[in-house]
């Protein structure tokens, strides 16, 4: 258990003897420090674990209280919390058949999503982090000033590869995390969506073979599915990504066109690829020149120290095609995206402009504005702690509620939970009968082409917890007891 978990809980046991009570001033964090031994960071995020389950209040210059409504729900907080120390074990690596298949997903993606807010469902079912994570409010103000400056914002304005300010603080921002890249390796796109699509395009034709992970995100899967392309899965480690070895056997027995992958904090299982497999993929790739689309979505939201490597960083052929957005780490309004097309720029160019003209202006000026004021970084490192935090008291509630057997990823980043249920479960009962009840879910169907994942669910960690969160959880566990029954 890390040392702030360790410390939380033991302010959790004084909480459950009585030692401290509703109303009770905790240490302040430079107190706690120096008489527990540990570090502030270690204390302040203790502390935030612990206010994110309601359990304590920060009182502005006076420090952190035990809160006064502090009850039975949120003693059943505790309990749950302190019973999940000994979590659930990790799904298996994954194990699909090495054959391609024809992609027929959109329908039920189209039919999930849907459901997400129908009369205001509790929103586990999400693909998006939780939208008051972000500073919407700077980013309007930007937009606003932008329109009242009064200058221009025609569509021939920002022809691709797209605004030179916004490509400015993206070139920036790649190169302070290790990746160098210039502004002429930089194209604008709607999302990371029409990245991966042009991209998909500009290196494959129909009826071509494309390997993905398995389970795989569902994005990469309407891709090939709208190119009229097949999906070859491969066997993927919930822990160290898609297994290079079993890859490089299928290309030796049958063509692939390309290879679409997450390397980083993959949705929806949560990995961060090693270096050494990253590397092995890359040189894989050049040596039998197979072009690979690098989706880094969700690269900025890591659990560790560092920044995550790329893929592009082991590239030295042009032959990986990196695509990213802001949705997953500063808006999911704007649909503002990149990529880094390598040696296939010139054609996703082309094709960026046969496909959408341009990509609006407004939005490319408004977070060039945000990133050139500074703050993006004081941003994400809240972003990170607050995900990081979510993401313990899930699987602490998962552990504690759902039924033996069920086992929970280890997310090294990002903001979903892959989730594998008893072998007697199915996900899409349990996906209809909780859309009942107003929670959502994502069934395992929607991440593979096959019907392997049918016993397994992803639920999204982002959103605050609150007590409606901890009763669907619950109710969850409940739903899938009875299932069982």
């Amino acid at each position: 258990m890390p040392l702030y978990q360790r410390f939380a809980e033991q302010i959790r046991a004084s909480l459950r003897n009585g030692v401290l009570r509703p109303g009770d001033r905790l240490s302040s964090v430079r107190q706690a420090s120096q008489q527990q031994g540990l570090s502030i960071t270690t204390v302040v995020r203790a502390y935030e674990l612990l206010e994110s389950c309601g359990v304590i209040e920060s009182h502005p210059q006076s420090g952190y209280f035990v809160r006064a409504q502090f009850g039975r729900d949120a003693a059943a907080s505790l309990q749950a919390s302190a019973s999940a120390q000994a979590a659930p074990a990790e799904p298996d690596r994954s194990q699909p058949l090495p054959v391609s298949a024809e992609v027929d997903v959109s329908r039920h993606v189209l039919a999930t999503l849907k459901s997400i807010h129908q009369n205001d469902a509790i929103p586990l079912g999400s693909p998006y982090p939780d939208p008051t994570l972000f500073p919407a409010r700077r980013i309007s103000q930007y937009n606003s000033a932008i329109l009242r400056s009064g200058g221009p914002l025609g569509v021939l304005d920002d022809l691709p590869p797209g605004h030179p300010d916004l490509i400015r603080q993206i070139v920036r921002r790649h190169l302070e995390t290790g990746l160098s890249v210039g502004p002429g390796d930089v194209v604008i796109t709607v999302g990371a969506t029409e990245a991966i699509n042009l991209c998909l395009q500009a290196v494959a034709k129909a009826g071509d073979t494309i390997a993905v992970e398995s389970p795989t995100f569902y994005a990469m899967l309407h891709a090939i599915e709208r190119l009229g392309m097949r999906a070859i899965e491969i066997p993927t480690d919930p822990r160290s990504g898609m297994d290079v070895a079993a890859l490089k056997k299928i290309m030796q027995s049958q063509p692939v066109a390309a290879c679409m992958v997450m390397p980083n904090f993959q949705n929806p299982l949560g990995f961060e690829m090693p270096e050494e497999n990253k590397r092995q993929l890359v040189e894989l790739g050049a040596r039998y020149n197979m072009p690979i689309i690098e989706n880094g979505v969700c690269n900025e939201l890591y659990f560790g120290t560092a920044h995550p490597s790329v893929l592009k960083a082991y590239d030295k052929r042009g032959i990986v095609l990196y695509c990213s957005s802001f949705s997953k780490s500063l808006t999911s309004a704007y649909r503002i995206g990149w990529t880094l097309p390598g040696r296939y720029r010139e054609q996703v160019e082309k094709l960026k402009f046969l496909n959408t003209l341009s990509t609006s202006t407004l939005p490319q000026r408004a977070i060039a504005a945000y990133l050139t004021a500074g703050g993006y970084d004081r941003h994400l490192r809240r972003l990170r702690r607050s995900l990081q935090q979510r993401c313990d008291i899930m699987s602490a509630f998962v552990g504690r509620f759902f039924p033996a057997g069920t086992r929970i990823t280890r997310p090294a980043g990002g903001y979903v939970l892959w989730i594998e249920l008893p072998a007697a479960i199915d996900s899409m009962a349990l996906y209809r009968q909780a859309l009942a009840a107003g929670i959502t879910i994502a069934p395992g169907r929607l991440f593979s082409t096959s019907d392997a994942y049918r016993s397994f669910i992803r639920m999204n960690y982002s959103y605050n917890w609150t007590p409606q969160i901890e009763l669907a959880i619950r109710r969850l566990g409940e739903m899938l007891a009875a299932m069982l029954e």
